[in-house]
């Protein structure tokens, strides 16, 4: 599947719920395992490859997770700051704010409801793709002066590939 980019409205939308796991469902997630994998991503969102679906994989920590209309439900107060990229906005990065721990509940292909409490790497991962959902980047956490720039040098980069 192709990863969606910059620019691509799909990325700005806040993402449906699931009603049911079915065929379709699974296969999707199937798609965006392998897509993940590929790019050898920590984690992606399901409007990441155009679909509008509360789903998001995540494979950081030594920890695999399939969710399917994950909930954000707790955060630390404690934050720190990382250099986080993005599938969705490849070739720039910049430090970026986050809780350092992350909790999620969401349902898994089986249908089973679990929670998944995270730190490092794992929280960072559950919050970046918890903004996909909400139709938010990383560069929305930014300050403005830096978020043009990255910009600037994300359409540097596009136009020269």
């Amino acid at each position: 599947m192709t990863i969606r980019t910059y620019g691509d409205g799909v990325l700005r939308r806040s993402a449906d719920p699931v009603d049911a796991i079915d065929d379709e469902i699974r296969a999707i997630c199937e798609r965006m395992v392998e897509t993940m994998l590929r790019a050898n991503g920590a984690g992606l969102a399901a409007p990441q490859i155009g679909i509008s679906k509360r789903i998001i994989v995540l494979d950081a920590d030594d920890a695999f997770h399939i969710l399917i209309n994950p909930e954000l439900v707790e955060t630390s107060d404690e934050v720190a700051q990382s250099i986080e990229g993005c599938l969705s906005v490849p070739g720039v990065d910049a430090p970026v704010e986050r809780s350092v721990r992350a909790v999620v509940e969401g349902t898994t292909l089986d249908g089973e409801r679990v929670r998944i409490e995270g730190e490092g790497l794992l929280a960072r991962a559950i919050q970046h793709e918890m903004d996909h959902l909400n139709g938010n980047l990383f560069l929305d956490r930014l300050s403005p002066a830096k978020r043009q720039s990255l910009l600037k040098e994300y359409r540097r980069r596009e136009e020269t590939e």
